[in-house]
């Protein structure tokens, strides 16, 4: 690999590691698609590449989250049942698939994936205010009033968390989203940020924001991995490729959590969502 390219694919990293760091979400949407539009990358390798790309880089967000105890780990085990069985059936129906054939399946699902995650970003903000008016009762709101001290107020929200989590019918729909999010992540990189995020908040709305965050962050991990690895025994993963990758994103990563502190969040997932929209239509159509 030229000196050239190895720069390129890590201005890419640091690229989409910006944005990743400043909005949470757009990797797997972004990178994918600057693979293949760009560079000219085969779709079997730009995701598999992605894919592996997206399992380093959640994975030190992973541990930090799990620091701060932001991870359900209770809802992240409904999500794995249903997500990383669904990834290794898809993994095993490609072998089947000519490769020209799955190079059109994989950009024409990617296309819908991005329109999807597009759409999602737009509407999390409602789902937000929508969820907002079915936190802990007023019961509980007055019971943080009364209380003296950060540890009754953290108690109170752990115990609305876990009577959240532990509705009827709520296990039996996680797993069946870690099923859709198994298939889409593994044939197209793309869905495991801003779709996962959107339901999970719908799902569980008296769960705290940076606790739905963290979950799906750390669902994709062993997701991720698991397809990657996948894609690699079939020949779709470049590792020169995706150490370059890897060299940009980590100081894009931290270039955008300061962006995020000076520009508002909102202008800047709106962005993402009108560019993802573009990229989608034209793998679509």
């Amino acid at each position: 690999m030229e000196l050239s390219t190895i720069l390129a694919f890590a201005v890419s990293g640091v690229l989409v590691g910006t944005l990743v760091g400043a909005t949470g979400v757009g990797g797997g949407s972004l990178m994918t698609p600057i693979l293949v539009l760009l560079f000219g990358v085969n779709p079997a390798t730009a995701v598999g590449t992605d894919l592996l790309f997206a399992a380093a880089t959640k994975s030190f967000g992973t541990v930090l989250h799990g620091l701060n105890r932001s991870v359900s780990w209770k809802v992240l085990g409904r999500l794995s049942l249903g997500s990383l069985p669904a990834a290794a059936a898809t993994l095993w129906a490609l072998r089947f698939v000519d490769p020209q054939a799955s190079a059109v399946l994989i950009t024409r699902a990617l296309g819908v994936a991005l329109l999807i995650t597009s759409t999602a970003i737009v509407a999390q903000p409602f789902f937000q205010k929508l969820t907002a008016r079915r936190r802990p009762s007023t019961a509980v709101e007055e019971s943080f009033v009364e209380a003296r001290n950060a540890q009754a107020i953290e108690a109170e929200l752990a115990r609305a968390e876990e009577e959240c989590e532990s509705r009827p019918g709520a296990a039996w729909r996680t797993v069946l989203l870690g099923t859709v999010l198994g298939g889409l992540v593994t044939l197209t990189s793309v869905g495991a940020g801003a779709l996962g995020v959107v339901v999970l908040v719908a799902l569980y709305p008296k769960v705290r924001g940076v606790r739905v965050v963290g979950t799906d962050i750390a669902h994709a991990v062993p997701l991720t991995l698991l397809a990657g690895l996948g894609h690699a025994t079939l020949g779709g993963v470049d590792f020169p490729m995706l150490g370059a990758l890897l060299c940009g994103s980590l100081p894009g990563v931290f270039l955008g959590t300061q962006l995020a502190f000076r520009v508002p969040e909102r202008v800047l997932k709106q962005g993402l969502a009108a560019i993802l929209f573009v990229v989608g239509s034209k793998f679509v159509f």
